[in-house]
């Protein structure tokens, strides 16, 4: 395994440590800033916002970079954001802090995705490309049930300096392995790049991505209350189950990746399917402690397993023109999805609907992501299958 694919790995370790770790202090936060959990959920939706806007920006701005130079810049970038929140004396200039920091994301994973997939044979990228995103899921793992501990114990505002701790430490290790010589893949205009937005099937990929992330934080962005007040479970329970999410979450990502290495397009329509069910599953369960712990983690497993094959998806699509915007544009997608869910679920919240009921609004995305993914695979020859 090239020692390449270990600091990228850091490197998201850190950055999904930040953009996970809100959803467990969301209640400490609406509390110490007097807010609602509803408006505290606007947190996470900012963020994934600030990755929408911010991928396709720098990655067009560095297109022509060193790719070392580029992953580092963001991880400072990074250091400096969570900085930044955990002295945010309001509402407003924390949620301008997350934004901040979210910039970084999408060109981090985009350019990471197109390095990993340089460093390997072509029957391994897709599982090159989960390596990355091991990193994410093993923040979830270590990282946010730590982060949640720490700032239910002390202050929330603790934890953002710990994340920015490990971003110190990321950025050393990266600086320290990353290829000095690694140049961009491509070099063109970045007009030209932006043309292959027009093929059909990358625009059904990212759609597919949206919709998919979308059913994920639906629920996820209202995890803690899900868990404290409908199934009744304590709030030092939190933590230990974040714990197994995080566990889902690897176990989810690695067998996404190896399934996608053999045959991409049904591991992406299979992986939508399970993930429909599992969330359909979860408005059941959900009044259960013991089954609200086991589709928690379901969850997790389902979710992170739909994450390497719609990359690789796209990124295959987009063969030839452009894929490193692409890719970035996909991470973008991740995040608008993980806007819209915060955004549906806490609308339904708004107008009257339980926790409960969240799920079962949830897995119409997946759904709707499976009926694309079915007609895409059947028109764009582009998608191994």
């Amino acid at each position: 395994m090239p020692a390449a694919l270990i600091a990228l790995a850091l490197g998201a370790f850190g950055i999904g440590v930040t953009e996970f770790v809100i959803m467990g202090l969301l209640v400490d936060v609406a509390d110490s800033l007097s807010i609602t959990i509803a408006t505290a959920g606007t947190l996470i939706s900012g963020y994934a916002l600030g990755v929408v806007f911010g991928a396709p920006i720098l990655t067009i701005l560095t297109a022509r970079w060193p790719h070392r130079q580029v992953l580092l810049l963001l991880m400072g970038i990074f250091i400096l954001g969570n900085l930044a929140c955990a002295v945010a004396p309001t509402y407003q200039t924390l949620l301008a802090a997350r934004i901040v920091t979210a910039l970084t994301h999408g060109t981090f994973f985009g350019v990471g995705s197109v390095v990993a997939q340089s460093l390997v044979s072509r029957e391994r990228q897709a599982s090159a490309i989960s390596i990355v995103f091991t990193g994410l899921t093993l923040a979830n793992v270590l990282g946010v049930p730590f982060g949640t501990w720490l700032g239910q114990h002390t202050d929330w505002r603790m934890t953002f300096y710990a994340v920015a701790a490990i971003g110190v430490v990321a950025a050393v290790v990266m600086a320290a392995v990353l290829p000095r010589s690694h140049a961009p893949t491509e070099i063109s205009d970045w007009r030209e790049d932006l043309t292959v937005l027009r093929r059909g099937g990358v625009l059904r990929g990212l759609s597919m991505t949206v919709l998919g992330y979308a059913g994920v934080f639906t629920v996820f962005t209202y995890i803690a209350p899900l868990l404290t007040r409908t199934a009744g479970l304590p709030e030092a329970a939190v933590s230990p189950i974040l714990l197994g999410f995080g566990c889902g979450l690897v176990f989810g990502n690695v067998l996404g990746g190896r399934f996608a290495d053999r045959a991409l397009g049904p591991t992406v329509l299979g992986s939508l399917g399970v993930l429909a069910l599992v969330l359909f599953g979860f408005g059941f369960a959900a009044q259960g402690q013991v089954s609200a712990i086991v589709l928690t983690i379901a969850l997790g497993a389902a979710g992170f397993a739909t994450v390497a094959p719609l990359q690789a998806w796209v990124m295959a699509q987009a063969t030839g023109a452009g894929q490193a915007l692409v890719a970035s544009f996909n991470i973008a997608a991740f995040n608008l999805g993980n806007a819209l869910g915060a955004w549906v679920g806490g609308s339904l919240l708004a107008a009257g609907f339980s926790y409960e009921d969240l799920p079962f609004a949830a897995a119409v995305f997946p759904l709707a992501a499976l009926l694309l993914g079915t007609i895409s695979l059947r028109r764009d020859a582009r998608v191994p299958v």
